[in-house]
């Protein structure tokens, strides 16, 4: 009798769980069906263009590898040849930024076809995607290698840096786009294939190349991207070895060495940029709670044996989200006027624990930044295909 009233209370809490996500799902859709349906418009529009639609005469690789180059590296103005040097916080507008690009466009019409699908249940967003699967992930003359040895290289003293993985969030939205999208029957079983197989094989080349683990085992933002990513595409490749690494990663690592008592990043606020970092890093963490957290292991609830938690984490900076002005650190050295944005903590942390006044706070933000910076920290732009 007492294992009957445990099964039938934990079916509760799932669907109570369930229910407060669609009430979520339902206020996201009546925030942003007009911009949704207009950005998927845009969308249908789009032909693909992938890493191959251009090259880096720097690259030390192939047309089909992804390139990039460190933000805060600039020419040495005594030795303009040589070596480049670091000024951190400050971005280089000269350097190639081309892939990335295609990778945020590539992710920006990915989310927007998989919203409107979601909205409308209209085939032929669905249709237009394939396409760009296929170009990215699948066809020849198109397809990007599953690696990324060339990313977020310096001129004159590396072709490429483990650093350079943070590049390769914006693939998150595309997953999720896949796994939404499969349900319909529009979605061919090829297809999803080609795009798992890629996904498997990155998440091998994430997890075992030396760059991986060296970006896995960074202190700050970027070891937390490290899990979010890796987690987004387990989940996607069904691999649950991996999923269940990144939710021990998550409680035994990220929340333990990188939140301070008081909810704070200690890391990201030393840096030249402490406010969009500590933004951003905080997004990453509630993404990761939303990707991993189920019914037996609900990340949103976990607190460490001294009290850190991803609800102290909100705590700490929503009072700095609702009202810039009382940021009581050092302003940010380049787009401080740029944030904060409509972040998915502020929509996340509110469906996992009901706080409304963070649902009225991310309803009143920017839903539609074009600042490329804000655009490179700010992976998830599309709310709705994450919200179960």
């Amino acid at each position: 009798m007492i294992r009957a009233w445990i099964v039938i209370l934990l079916f509760f809490l799932v669907s109570a769980e369930g229910l407060a996500q669609i009430s979520y799902r339902n206020k996201v859709i009546a925030v942003l069906q007009d911009q949704i349906l207009a950005e998927a418009t845009w969308a249908l529009q789009q032909q693909p263009v992938t890493v191959t639609a251009s090259h880096s005469p720097r690259s030390a690789g192939t047309q089909h590898d992804f390139y990039s180059e460190g933000d805060y590296w600039w020419p040495d103005s005594s030795n303009i040849d040589g070596p480049y040097v670091q000024r951190d916080g400050m971005t280089n507008p000269d350097n190639f930024v081309d892939h990335r690009l295609a990778m945020i466009r590539f992710s920006r019409i990915i989310g927007a076809l998989t919203s409107a699908y979601v909205i409308t249940k209209d085939n032929k967003y669905v249709l237009h995607a394939l396409k760009h699967l296929r170009a990215w992930f699948i066809d020849a003359e198109t397809f990007m290698t599953p690696h990324l040895l060339y990313a977020q290289a310096i001129k004159g003293r590396v072709t490429g840096r483990g650093i350079g993985i943070i590049d390769t969030i914006h693939l998150m939205e595309v997953a999720q786009g896949v796994l939404v999208m499969s349900k319909s029957s529009a979605f061919d079983r090829e297809t999803r294939q080609g795009v798992v197989t890629w996904f498997s094989k990155y998440l091998e080349w994430l997890t075992t190349h030396q760059y991986g683990k060296d970006e896995m085992n960074a202190k700050n933002n970027h070891g937390t991207c490290w899990v979010m990513q890796v987690a987004s595409f387990a989940r996607l490749t069904e691999n649950k070895q991996i999923l269940d690494f990144c939710r021990e990663r998550y409680k035994g690592v990220l929340l333990p060495d990188q939140m301070a008592k008081d909810g704070s990043f200690p890391l990201e606020l030393k840096r030249t940029k402490p406010y969009g970092y500590s933004i951003f890093n905080l997004d990453a963490m509630t993404v990761i709670c939303q990707i991993l957290s189920d019914s037996k292991d609900n990340l949103w609830e976990y607190r460490t044996a001294d009290g850190k938690s991803i609800r102290k984490g909100i705590n700490f900076l929503f009072p700095y989200l609702k009202d810039k002005s009382t940021w009581p650190y050092a302003k940010d050295v380049m787009y401080w006027d740029n944030w904060p944005v409509a972040h998915p903590a502020l929509l996340f942390g509110a469906a996992a624990f009901n706080e409304k006044e963070w649902l009225r706070t991310w309803e009143q933000m920017d839903h539609k930044p074009e600042v490329e910076e804000v655009l490179r920290n700010l992976p998830i732009r599309n709310p709705l295909i994450w919200l179960n």
